[in-house]
């Protein structure tokens, strides 16, 4: 699904640069850096500039979502229309916050960093949000986590070799 909506987005957007392309895949939810760097890769930007463009596009949506989740879904919560669409959200995420709960910051970066479905930086400050863990520590772990993410899905994207070559 995800090499689906990767191929689908660069293929809409391909009248803009191939660096904006990056940057609005990293900020969309379930693609997010991830998405990002393996379309940077496979639009031939350079590993450089990918991980700058994709950590700041995964990283814009974040502190909107901790600061303005919990009045939103609040609000929504009271329209016959959205409350189940809300509580659907939050049941999702809460079922994966077990981790989190338990260990707090590197539980949250490690669920933010370890790309596998359904973690990210999105689901991350959603859950974080929900929990009520403070601001400034979810905004670290969840930073800590695109770090992770970051090295590991350059490694992916771009492959052994460039790491190797970065490295000597």
């Amino acid at each position: 699904m995800t090499d689906s909506l990767i191929n689908w987005f660069t293929n809409t957007l391909s009248f803009m640069p191939k660096e904006l392309i990056a940057f609005i895949i990293s900020m969309m939810p379930i693609l997010e850096l991830r998405g990002g760097l393996v379309a940077a890769s496979l639009l031939g930007i350079g590993v450089f500039n990918a991980i700058i463009i994709c950590v700041i596009g995964n990283i814009i949506p974040i502190p909107f979502i901790l600061f303005f989740i919990t009045p939103i879904f609040n609000w929504m919560k009271n329209t016959k229309l959205f409350r189940p669409i809300v509580e659907k959200l939050e049941s999702k995420s809460m079922a994966k916050s077990e981790q989190i709960q338990k260990y707090e910051f590197w539980g949250l970066a490690l669920f933010v960093g370890i790309p596998l479905p359904g973690t990210g930086a999105w689901t991350g400050a959603l859950i974080a949000a929900l929990l009520g863990i403070k601001t400034k520590k979810a905004s670290l772990a969840i930073f800590t986590g695109i770090i992770i993410a970051t090295i590991i899905m350059t490694i992916i994207s771009y492959g052994i070799p460039w790491v190797i070559q970065a490295i000597a």
